[in-house]
């Protein structure tokens, strides 16, 4: 190999044994979406490394081939300095030469995935395959992300939120939230009753705020990001009025609620309620609200329970019908 670069060289690539059947979903980073495949914690990761040379007919020396799984925190005001919490090394070849192109099996067994991959504003929590070819001079190397969904199943305590908010001889309502708790893909019902209404209103609009809290002690950071504006009422309201909520929650991009994750970062959501008089005065109401992802896993096999149970019960045999017994026993 030449010290000035003029040697073989070579393209390293990572592909996953299930490339073609695995579920992706998009993630967006710095205004662009990327589709990366999906993963669930305790799954098996698998796949190759190709190694392709460039020049046939010319070796390739190399100091060994190796690929890792990496779990990340990356907080943007911290630089530099990446936070793992999964890290796992494979060897596949050990130093020596490629006379030809050649591709290594690699399998991680039942990964620990605890944290939901995250891309926000001042923190992102990747997941990645990185493929490394060390040489003397400088090491050939390839990363794969991968999307982490955590799945959940349905909240025991999931209470209704109903509270009176007002201002004293100006505005009194009462609004109500079917639930505190709600999966990505779920509906908010709700209702806002007008008790007293003694200012003008011209607009009343549901908004979902999205939290994010990044640092610990006095380095801590907070970005509200706004992901939708449901418009629930356009003119004056009356006493008495009650007007519905009925807010679909799949068409939004969202994250389940992530708490204190690895004592980095949170993701917190909150319903607010905000209405606007004719002066253009804003006043709002904040409640937070849990978002939990609902997994496939569990619908497809609870259909499938459900076929299984409905071809048991048509290939079952019809008991025969016997005569009623008569009074004397006969």
């Amino acid at each position: 190999m030449s010290f000035f670069g003029f040697g073989q060289s070579a393209d390293i690539d990572v592909v996953l044994n299930d490339a073609e059947s695995r579920k992706k979903a998009e993630q967006r980073e710095d205004g662009k979406k990327d589709g990366h495949f999906v993963f669930h914690d305790g799954e098996t990761v698998s796949g190759k490394v190709r190694v392709t040379l460039r020049n046939a007919g010319k070796r390739l020396e190399h100091n060994g081939i190796k690929i890792e799984f990496i779990g990340q925190i990356d907080l943007y005001y911290d630089r530099g300095n990446h936070h793992e919490f999964v890290s796992l090394v494979k060897d596949l070849a050990r130093p020596g030469e490629l006379t030809q192109s050649q591709s290594f099996d690699f399998e991680f067994t039942h990964v620990e995935k605890p944290y939901e991959s995250y891309a926000g504003q001042n923190v992102k929590l990747r997941y990645f395959l990185r493929a490394t070819l060390s040489r003397r001079l400088s090491d050939l190397s390839k990363e794969l992300d991968i999307v982490v969904h955590t799945l959940s199943t349905y909240p025991e305590i999931n209470s209704s939120i109903k509270m009176e908010v007002g201002i004293e001889d100006c505005l009194h309502i009462e609004f109500e939230y079917n639930k505190s708790k709600y999966h990505l893909k779920d509906v908010i019902v709700g209702k806002i009753y007008f008790l007293l209404v003694r200012i003008k209103i011209k607009h009343m609009e549901i908004d979902i705020i999205r939290r994010e809290t990044t640092g610990t002690g006095p380095n801590v950071y907070h970005e509200n990001d706004t992901v939708a504006k449901y418009e629930i009422m356009d003119g004056a309201p009356v006493r008495g009025e009650s007007i519905p909520i009925r807010l679909f929650l799949a068409s939004y991009e969202m994250t389940p609620t992530m708490r204190d994750v690895n004592k980095k970062f949170s993701v917190r959501y909150y319903l607010n309620l905000v209405l606007i008089d004719e002066e253009e005065r804003r006043y709002f109401k904040q409640q937070e609200i849990t978002l939990w992802r609902k997994g496939d896993i569990v619908k497809k096999s609870m259909a499938q329970q459900a076929a299984i149970a409905s071809q048991r019960f048509e290939s079952a045999p019809v008991p025969e019908k016997k005569a009623p017994a008569r009074e004397d026993g006969s």
